[in-house]
């Protein structure tokens, strides 16, 4: 060794000494951690800081290469934690994504049943709305039907209430064209039978008259 070795010699062992302390916390307390919990990474690189800056303070490689190499393995053990924590947080990612598709897809048959009967009670809706206006429709229609019914009916009864009027008027003229010629063939058969009566009379007249001529001839001739 040589002289200029010689204190940091000393320097390395007092460091060990002073180091003690914080070894025995790391075999009774750090040791028992798991070894991605994040204080031990984190006691890890802090404890590989100290021996790889006092390793190369002291020039002691072997410290120095100790304290890198514990830097070195709490970081990828700490990139692999967050590696995992990554592909974890994609997996619940992923997994929440399947879970809304199967919930889409499970709900796909319900939301197609529910627009079905939609649809359905739509279609409904449209055949009673349409068989209401068919009804009022046929209603409106039967109402004309009745009123153009009735208004013919009235017109034929005023038609043959007129018909009736004009043969009941007809009878009576030719009823009075009838009385008038019994009445006319009445007064002529009485004018005849009065001058028939006339005439007899007439006749009498003459005869009684042809008698007294008769009888005075026969008085003259005696």
């Amino acid at each position: 060794m040589k002289i200029t070795d010689f204190p940091f010699a000393i320097l390395r062992f007092q460091y060990r000494i002073a180091r003690t302390p914080l070894q025995l916390v790391e075999d009774r307390v750090v040791a028992r951690m798991d070894q991605e919990a994040p204080g031990r990474l984190m006691y890890e690189r802090a404890l590989g800081a100290l021996d790889a800056a006092a390793g190369s303070a002291l020039r002691d490689a072997e410290l120095e290469e100790s304290g890198i190499t514990r830097i070195q393995r709490a970081a990828a053990l700490g990139e692999a934690m967050r590696l995992d924590e990554v592909a974890e947080l994609k997996k619940r990612q992923a997994e929440d994504q399947l879970a809304a598709k199967r919930e889409k897809a499970s709900s796909a048959p319900q939301k197609a049943r529910q627009q079905a009967q939609e649809r359905v009670a739509e279609a409904r809706e449209e055949a009673d709305r349409g068989t209401r206006e068919a009804a009022q429709k046929a209603a409106q229609r039967s109402a004309a039907a009745q009123r153009d019914i009735a208004e013919s009916a009235e017109q034929s009864v005023a038609a043959v209430e007129k018909a009736k009027r004009s043969a009941q008027n007809r009878s009576k003229a030719a009823e009075k064209v009838v009385t008038d010629a019994a009445a006319e063939q009445l007064d002529d058969a009485a004018q005849k039978r009065r001058a028939a009566t006339s005439v007899r009379a007439h006749a009498d007249r003459i005869e009684d008259l042809s008698d007294s001529e008769k009888d005075e001839r026969q008085a003259d001739s005696s």
